[in-house]
């Protein structure tokens, strides 16, 4: 009997140990020892799948990312006897599966310096953070208002690599473009009111006489649907949300861009106090600000390492749900953003005072690295502890990627191509198409036909589905006959009845000697809802009652649409 029972529960642990190995997300740990030549590829019992070594005086400085096809982005420290302290690297460094640097691109001087993070683009060129030195006479002019002093804000820069160690900087946004103050009304950036400047930093807020390193980026990461850059602060305690749809020289005012401000500030969230606002300061030193991607429950919440989030001995990973509101985030002027505090939160069971980051992963798990004791883990979406590794060493990150995509060529970005009423993606596996960042269902076609003015992105996917790129923003217009057409210059020629209906119409356009068209039902926010072909007798009972829109395509031409009112 004591055989069978201690079989039995032998029996009973292996299941669970299986059990506990199939909810792990099927991929690849990729991570780097900061100060060391070396990165590892692993897979979840430990087994080093890929090595890197480095020139020896390449050592990591911060970061690292795996590019499909496992090409290694990472941050490389360089001396600069200016700009010192934690996270300084100066230099980001492409490496191939074979470990040769194909990329080495320096941006270090007396006046600005590479540190922290970076953030690979899904065009190929690389966010970087970097310092830049403002003298106390600058300072002064800007409305401090402790003892003069040297500076070192944060600008943002984008470049695209060109040679073996050139690259453009084809983007840039500076911190100190967007400042307020309340102390020197003799200065343009002075308003008396600091809480109803949301959009701005308030450069006198925890700034002293001995501070340099003022905000502290250390975190970036990129939203290709929206546009958009969020980045982390450790000394403010917010993370934050700018434009990137600017030209540079936008990025410097406070107009334009999608979200029509320039490059002012389009969220903010973590330390109301940081912008005047009453509310709870949930961040206490917050690292690695990111998007939650596509295709990965929570897609479009934010996320932040809150340090000392829970104590100054344990820290935490906060996801928050932002008030979206299409390319902007609603904000009740005077009051802190929304959500009053964090939408979820995940507890790893330990802390980091610094560093540190976390990854959200397709299958709903999170991959958790505590930096200072170089432990990374995956918890399941309960908080379960599925899997650990302790590096020997700090780690600064970790990232988890699927297999296929280590495996996968780099697939090409796709680009949209436009005539005067068709948008045409150049060719890929599949297609999914996007109008002002919302996904437009049933689009998956290879063109698209647009029914309204709006910013229209396609995502493309490789052979095997693993690998998705997204395209650059195609700005569509419908402005002209050229684009919209009516029927012999009559648009009482589409006919929709009854109008209002209770969801049976019927399409009339006799004077249209047409066999072949497509009846589409638009809703108010430019979703297409409905759309069939050949028929002139449509069904729409299973819609909301609203406000619709139906048009008629023909021969790659779009003719004017009709309003419809359903109610049922």
């Amino acid at each position: 009997m004591t055989n069978k029972r201690f079989l039995s529960l032998l029996f009973s642990a292996v299941l669970a140990v299986i059990s506990a190995k199939a909810q792990q997300y099927n991929g690849y740990v990729f991570y780097a020892i900061q100060n060391q030549s070396t990165a590892y590829l692993i897979d979840t019992n430990s087994a080093v799948i890929k090595q890197w070594n480095f020139a020896t005086t390449d050592k990591t400085a911060y970061s690292s990312y795996l590019a499909p096809g496992g090409q290694v982005i990472r941050t490389v420290k360089v001396t600069n006897t200016t700009f010192t302290g934690g996270g300084m690297s100066g230099k980001v460094q492409k490496v191939n599966w074979n470990g040769t640097a194909t990329w080495n691109y320096t941006h270090s001087s007396t006046t600005f310096n590479l540190h922290h993070d970076i953030c690979p683009m899904p065009n190929g060129n690389v966010l970087m953070i970097s310092y830049e030195l403002k003298t106390a006479a600058e300072g002064t002019q800007a409305g401090v208002s402790s003892t003069a002093h040297v500076m070192w804000p944060d600008k943002i820069i984008e470049v695209q690599p060109t040679g073996a160690t050139t690259g453009n900087i084809v983007w840039e946004w500076h911190a100190w473009d967007h400042l307020v103050q309340n102390f020197d009304a003799t200065k343009s950036n002075y308003q008396t009111s600091i809480v109803n400047h949301p959009e701005l930093f308030n450069i006198n807020y925890n700034n002293t006489s001995s501070t340099k390193d003022w905000i502290h980026m250390n975190g970036i990461d990129y939203n290709p649907l929206l546009d958009q850059i969020t980045f982390s602060s450790h000394n403010l305690n917010e993370m934050y949300v700018i434009d990137h749809s600017t030209t540079t020289a936008q990025a410097a005012s406070h107009t334009s861009g999608n979200a029509g401000k320039g490059g002012d500030l389009l969220y903010r969230w973590g330390n109301p106090a940081a912008y005047g606002a009453t509310g709870t300061t949930i961040l206490h030193v917050v690292h690695d600000a990111h998007f939650i991607p596509e295709g990965t429950p929570g897609a479009g919440n934010l996320v932040g390492f809150n340090n000392n989030g829970i104590s100054t001995s344990s820290s935490c990973v906060d996801i928050i749900t932002p008030p979206y509101n299409g390319y902007n985030y609603n904000l009740t002027l005077g009051s802190a953003y929304l959500p009053a505090t964090y939408t979820s939160r995940i507890v790893p069971g330990g802390s980091s005072s610094n560093m540190s980051n976390s990854q959200q992963l397709p299958n709903g798990n999170s991959l958790i690295t505590l930096a200072l004791t170089g432990l990374i883990r995956e918890y399941g979406p309960a908080g379960n502890l599925l899997w650990s590794k302790t590096a020997a060493g700090t780690v600064a990150q970790a990232q988890e990627y699927a297999v296929c995509y280590v495996d996968t060529a780099v697939p090409a970005i796709p680009t949209i191509a436009a005539n005067a009423t068709t948008l045409t993606s150049t060719s890929a596996a599949s297609y999914q198409w996007y109008m002002n960042g919302a996904l437009m269902p049933n689009e998956t076609n290879q063109t698209l036909l647009p029914t309204q003015n709006g910013i229209y992105i396609v995502k493309t996917t490789n052979a095997n589905a693993c690998v998705y790129r997204y395209s650059v923003g195609y700005s569509f217009s419908i402005t002209t006959n050229e684009n919209v057409y009516k029927l012999h210059n009559n648009s009482n020629s589409i006919k929709v009845f009854p109008n209002p209906s209770t969801g049976i119409v019927s399409v009339n356009f006799d004077e249209l000697d047409v066999a072949e068209f497509e009846v589409r039902v638009v809703n108010n926010i430019g979703d297409v809802v409905y759309k069939n072909t050949n028929t002139k007798n449509i069904d729409l009972s299973m819609l909301d009652n609203g406000i619709y829109h139906i048009s008629i395509t023909t021969n790659n031409k779009t003719f004017s649409s009709k309003k419809l009112i359903l109610m049922k």
